[in-house]
């Protein structure tokens, strides 16, 4: 088969043999791969460096029509992750954002998009953007793109219009607010703020800019209600989720 090329982001990397890695890449026109690297282990290869966790490369590889892993004949750095040399909090939001895309993604199925959102969440993470609002922003835009954005007008189990009186109920398994007459039937309920439900408003827009500012208290809000809504999606809670700022001041 003919070899192919594409923009990539490292998500795993798995030892195959003394010489060989398996690695788990986001690519950007054939979704999620598990590709075999002959060789990446040895001294001075020609993969060192460039299969680093989140490292973002251009990949050659030569695809299989079966279940067979791809193979990886070349990948070529274009930039390195250095979230660990600047704070934990920064390495762990890497990390988190590897995880997410390993398990809210299927293995080619391509969504361009969302690989552009992750390369611009963890530009901000590597850089100077605070990881807490970064990560916010990256977990709104993948649930959008991938179609598991909550409802915050309309009620999720019945679908009448939830008034927007004090704070709103939402229902994380029934993905999103619910009404009064619903509320009762629900597994789970987060009370949340108006303003927080606003604010979620704005950030799963699809013109939104990321970052979006926040206050410490919507931010906690949203914090705590996205990862029992993602934990609801997935059937799981992502192990990186202990890690993720739950109390800060997200615009510092």
């Amino acid at each position: 088969m003919a070899a192919e090329q594409t923009t990539a982001i490292v998500l795993r990397t798995i030892e195959f043999s003394e010489t060989s890695l398996v690695v788990h890449l986001l690519t950007r026109d054939f979704g999620q791969i598990a590709a075999l690297a002959k060789g990446a282990r040895r001294p001075k290869s020609s993969f060192e460096g460039s299969l680093d966790l989140l490292a973002v490369c251009r990949v050659v590889l030569i695809r299989k029509s079966s279940d067979a892993l791809d193979l990886l004949t070349e990948a070529k750095l274009q930039r390195r992750f250095r979230g660990a040399e600047k704070s934990l909090q920064r390495l762990y939001a890497g990390y988190y954002i590897a995880e997410m895309l390993r398990l809210l993604t299927d293995n080619h199925d391509p969504h361009p998009a969302l690989y552009d959102a992750a390369l611009d969440a963890l530009g901000q993470i590597d850089g100077t953007g605070n990881p807490a609002t970064a990560l916010l922003g990256f977990d709104c835009a993948a649930l959008r793109l991938l179609g598991h954005a909550p409802t915050t007008r309309s009620c999720a189990d019945c679908g009448n219009v939830v008034p927007r009186l004090g704070r709103l109920p939402f229902a994380p398994f029934a993905g999103g607010v619910v009404c009064k007459s619903c509320r009762s039937r629900q597994m789970s309920i987060i009370n949340l703020a108006l303003e927080s439900i606003e604010q979620l408003e704005v950030m799963l827009a699809p013109h939104t800019r990321q970052p979006v500012r926040v206050s410490a208290p919507v931010y906690g809000e949203l914090r705590s209600m996205l990862n029992r809504y993602i934990q609801a999606i997935l059937g799981t809670m992502p192990r990186m989720q202990h890690f993720l700022p739950a109390r800060m001041e997200p615009d510092e």
